[in-house]
């Protein structure tokens, strides 16, 4: 069955509008947990299109779902809105050194304005289709939070928000075209705490006991542990308070952030076990004490090979990204290259491309036999473990442009990502309207689903009692 030509011109009607919504994004971008204006925008959309919305899905503010149609199945569209902090640049801006663009300093270095808006006008234009042909089942996007290190679906599926699911449905902007075959990292983020004892560095050194020379101890420590653990693993920190800027005081305090990450939950528990292990040795060498306050985590992409097999078909049948010249010209001056001179895909990888600034094909490949490893993560691991998922990437940007970079920013707002958003949308929604009427295929994507859960069930990398950072903050103001 071929590609409804109705629910095709339906995403080309509503394509400037919803890129119109992603820019808006795009202008305001919000960290983390804070992304207020970015949701207002997202449920005005929705509303004005008739969906029914719930807000503050899992108790989260900046969460929020929006509903049409009724009964089974319910086919989930997933988007996301959170951007990254120090990666502000002009919009079209290919200047050698970073040309910051807005006072905040944050940036949309991951194109999550485009795969929210790209992911409502999948679900919008699915909701038509369901009205105009009176068909049963329920389409259902969900507005997520706080991917960016933080996991804000993590929280979201412990909290059941996707229990009722049948199968999701979701894409990511990159500079490729292809369903997302891939393997994802598990990870757990930590806060990790040193108290100590100031003193007069000088005069009395020996009364004090050096919170930074304990981190730094951890540090040295961590790096020592890359040597023996596995090559696949990934462990990264950011120093957030050194304990002061005076050098003759023996700092009180210190903290860092540690992220540690595994191709599974059960090695990426093993390692954080012996990250753990070395802060508590860092401490007790230097007679302080530490605290590690876990703040999040997500598991490892379950494939599903029976939706990406028929998202494949459906990316065939619609083909690349309609990119035109112009186009091609714009993206030239962000193409970046390797050492080795090939190009970089910002989500899988090196590939050999089709020798363009801007990727003109979709690459396919056979998921059993090869499924490469994105050392990256994504907190729709956990969706996957809950309910059959199923992604895609387009290309939005130049061939080579990395992710978390000002140049996939000032890229985020042109007419090429555009495009990108408004195909990812018709794949999206192609799968989607085959999920809701191919009752066999949703019953082996739901088969295939059940019988890998059932030989390892979901372990959700949360420990158990911790809340969303957005209501832990809402629990200190109360007490």
């Amino acid at each position: 069955m071929s590609v409804d030509p109705q629910l095709l011109g339906t995403i080309d009607e509503l394509g400037p509008q919803y890129a119109a919504l992603s820019d808006a994004i795009w202008d305001n971008p919000e960290l983390r947990w804070e992304e207020h204006a970015s949701v207002d925008a997202q449920i005005a959309a929705a509303e004005a299109e008739g969906f029914t919305v719930t807000r503050s899905v899992a108790g989260i503010p900046t969460a929020f779902s929006a509903e049409a149609g009724s009964g089974q199945p319910v086919i989930a569209i997933v988007g996301e809105y959170d951007a990254l902090a120090g990666l502000s640049q002009k919009s079209g801006s290919a200047v050698p050194e970073p040309e910051p663009g807005n006072e905040s300093g944050n940036g949309q270095g991951c194109g999550h304005h485009l795969l929210g808006g790209g992911s409502l006008l999948a679900a919008t234009a699915v909701k038509r289709y369901l009205d105009a042909n009176g068909l049963p089942g329920t389409v259902r996007y969900y507005g997520c939070p706080a991917e960016e290190a933080a996991a804000g679906k993590t929280f979201m599926v412990k909290e059941g928000a996707f229990d009722d699911v049948d199968a999701a449905v979701s894409w990511h902007p990159g500079d490729t075209t292809t369903v997302q075959r891939i393997r994802t990292l598990a990870y757990v983020q930590a806060y990790v705490r040193f108290t100590g004892i100031a003193a007069h560095a000088g005069v009395s050194p020996e009364r004090g006991r050096s919170a930074l020379d304990a981190l730094e101890l951890m540090n040295v420590g961590t790096n020592f542990l890359r040597e023996h653990m596995p090559s696949d693993c990934r462990i990264h920190y950011a120093i957030l308070d050194t304990g002061g800027r005076s050098p003759n005081v023996v700092q009180a305090s210190a903290e860092a952030y540690y992220l540690v990450r595994s191709p599974d939950v059960a090695g990426m528990r093993e390692l954080f076990a012996r990250v753990t292990k070395i802060a508590e040795g860092a401490a007790l060498m230097t007679e302080t004490t530490v605290e590690i306050e876990v703040d999040g985590g997500c598991s490892d992409i379950l494939p599903n090979v029976v939706l990406e097999d028929s998202m494949q078909e459906r990316l065939r049948e619609l083909g690349p990204v309609p990119f035109d010249v112009t186009d091609l010209a714009t993206a030239e001056a962000f193409i970046t290259k390797t050492a080795s001179g090939r190009t970089a895909s910002t989500l899988g990888g090196e590939f050999d491309g089709d020798g363009g600034a801007l990727h003109t094909g979709i690459v396919t490949f056979d998921a059993r036999s090869l499924r490469p490893t994105m050392t990256g993560s994504s907190d729709l691991g956990d969706v996957s473990w809950v309910t059959p998922l199923v992604q895609c990437a387009t290309a939005c940007v130049g061939v080579g442009t990395a992710a978390h970079s000002w140049q996939m920013v000032a890229q985020g707002k042109l007419p090429a990502a555009h495009k990108g958003m408004i195909h990812a949308a018709k794949i999206m929604a192609s799968t989607a309207v085959d999920l809701l009427t191919d009752a066999e295929l949703l019953a082996s994507a739901r088969k295939e689903f059940s019988t890998r859960t059932t030989q390892t069930p979901y372990d959700s990398p949360l420990p158990d009692g911790i809340v969303a950072p957005p209501l832990r903050d809402a629990v200190a103001v109360a007490q």
